[in-house]
């Protein structure tokens, strides 16, 4: 019995043009997609798609509270894989959409982990924030030797100090909230004269800023500061 195939996409960070071609193809081809959404409105990964996708594909909306405090819902992966698996077992391909990379920080690694063990999986890497941000900066992320890290903002302060200590370059995601005391301890370390911020990069609301010109008390999720212990990788 011939049985469907599980493919997540990364979609890339926002603009459409950064789809794969590979990505790209497969989406104009799929009879079903899944991605995932808030618990209300629209979703961002469906938005990235929507220039690819075919007019009469099945689509489902994976429903999740975003805030990095509740994330993942374990419940509502469960319900995804179960919905896709019925299609998969019809003989269907199911697209997964995931913003930017699939595994880097990307929601799909939840889908995979239902599903990779009973059903063929394929995935289609993305454009990451990571690199759309060190694009649209101008700010090259390591060279040579440099050690480059990715911290997530809602590490505690000792944590991010001591990553900091023992890397040459870092990108600090998921800023949000936590915008006021990265920027105070990025100041204390040194660091901020040395450090972009950058926020809904390649979107038409995109926002680049050195970060000791950022006066804002939060920073919406989709935001990321880049920093270099050398002012520039190159240098």
């Amino acid at each position: 019995m011939k049985t469907g195939t599980v493919i997540g996409i990364g979609v890339g960070p926002g603009d459409p043009e950064l789809i794969t071609l590979k990505g790209a193809r497969i989406l104009s081809e799929a009879t079903v997609v899944a991605y995932p959404a808030p618990e209300t409105g629209d979703s961002l990964a469906r938005a990235i798609a929507a220039p690819h996708l075919r007019a009469d594909a099945t689509e489902i909306a994976i429903r999740m509270p975003l805030s990095s405090n509740r994330f993942p819902v374990e419940a509502v992966y469960d319900r995804a894989a179960e919905e896709i698996g019925t299609h998969l077992a019809q003989g269907q391909n199911v697209a997964v959409l995931c913003e930017g990379d699939p595994f880097f920080y990307g929601s799909f690694m939840y889908v995979f982990a239902r599903l990779a063990e009973d059903w063929p999986v394929e995935v289609v890497p993305g454009v990451s924030s990571l690199t759309a941000c060190a694009a649209v900066t101008g700010t090259a992320l390591a060279a040579l030797t440099d050690v480059l890290t990715v911290l997530p903002g809602p590490l505690p302060d000792d944590v991010l100090r001591a990553r900091l200590a023992e890397t040459d370059a870092a990108a600090i995601i998921k800023v949000g909230r936590h915008l006021p005391r990265i920027r105070t301890l990025l100041d204390e370390l040194g660091l901020a004269d040395r450090a972009q911020y950058v926020e809904h990069a390649t979107m038409e609301r995109q926002v680049v800023s050195p970060l000791d010109a950022v006066s804002e008390a939060a920073a919406p999720y989709f935001s990321m500061i880049l920093i270099h212990k050398r002012g520039a990788a190159w240098s």
